[in-house]
C-alpha cells in the first residue's frame, strides 16, 4: 500500500515518482505525485483516464506532452491540465531530468495502478516500453478499466477483449495488482 512520501522506480520508462499526497490523504479526492523522467524516458503508452483529470506542473526541466492531437513542450512554471476522456501521454523532451507535480482528480485507484505497474517493471516483467503481457495486461486493465484505458479501439471494444483476456489471465495465475517479488523491495528510496 502506498503511503505519503514512498518513492517508486520504473526503471524501464525512466520514472520516478514520489506521492506528495495519498488517497487516504485527501478522502480519495486527490493524488498528488512528484514525477521526474530522465532523459529519453516517457509513460509507457498513451492513456486515456475516463473520468479524472490530470494536472502538470513543471519545476525544472523539458516535459514533452501530447493532448488529443496537440504536442506542447513545457518548461519549468508552466502547467496544463488533461480534462477526462482526452487521450495524452508525456515524455521527457530534454537533455536533464524533467521533474513535474502531478495531481490527478480524484484518485479512484491510480495509485494501485502505478504500484503494480512500476513494480512489474523493477521486476523484469514487462517488454522494453513497460507492458507486461497480454494476459496479465488484460487482467490489470479489467481492474482499472475505470482509471485508464487506451485511447484505441473504442473502449466498448476493449471492453469485449477483456471480457475474454482477463479470465485466461486470471487461470494464468496473474492478478489485478502486483506489488513486486517477495524479498524484493517495491519502492525505492
Amino acid at each position: 500500500m502506498i503511503r505519503t512520501g514512498d518513492t517508486i522506480h520504473n526503471p524501464v520508462t525512466g520514472e520516478r515518482i514520489t506521492f506528495l499526497a495519498t488517497s487516504v490523504d485527501t478522502d480519495g479526492e486527490a493524488v498528488v505525485i512528484e514525477t521526474v523522467v530522465q532523459p529519453d524516458g516517457c509513460v509507457a503508452a498513451a492513456h486515456v483516464h475516463p473520468s479524472q483529470s490530470e494536472r502538470f506542473a513543471v519545476k525544472s526541466g523539458t516535459l514533452g506532452l501530447k493532448t488529443g492531437r496537440e504536442k506542447q513542450t513545457l518548461g519549468p512554471g508552466q502547467f496544463v491540465t488533461v480534462a477526462p476522456g482526452i487521450p495524452h501521454r508525456f515524455w521527457n523532451a530534454g537533455d536533464e531530468p524533467v521533474t513535474f507535480v502531478c495531481e490527478i482528480r480524484p484518485a479512484l485507484q491510480f495509485e494501485s495502478l502505478l504500484e503494480t505497474m512500476f513494480s512489474l517493471a523493477a521486476d523484469g516483467k514487462t517488454n522494453r516500453k513497460g507492458m507486461p503481457n497480454l494476459l496479465r495486461l488484460a487482467v490489470i486493465a479489467n481492474a482499472h478499466f475505470d482509471t485508464v484505458r487506451l485511447p484505441f479501439p473504442p473502449s466498448w471494444l476493449q471492453r469485449a477483449g477483456l471480457v475474454l483476456g482477463a479470465p485466461v489471465g486470471r487461470l494464468l495465475g496473474f492478478q489485478p495488482t502486483y506489488a513486486g517479488e517477495p524479498g524484493l523491495p517495491a519502492t525505492a528510496v
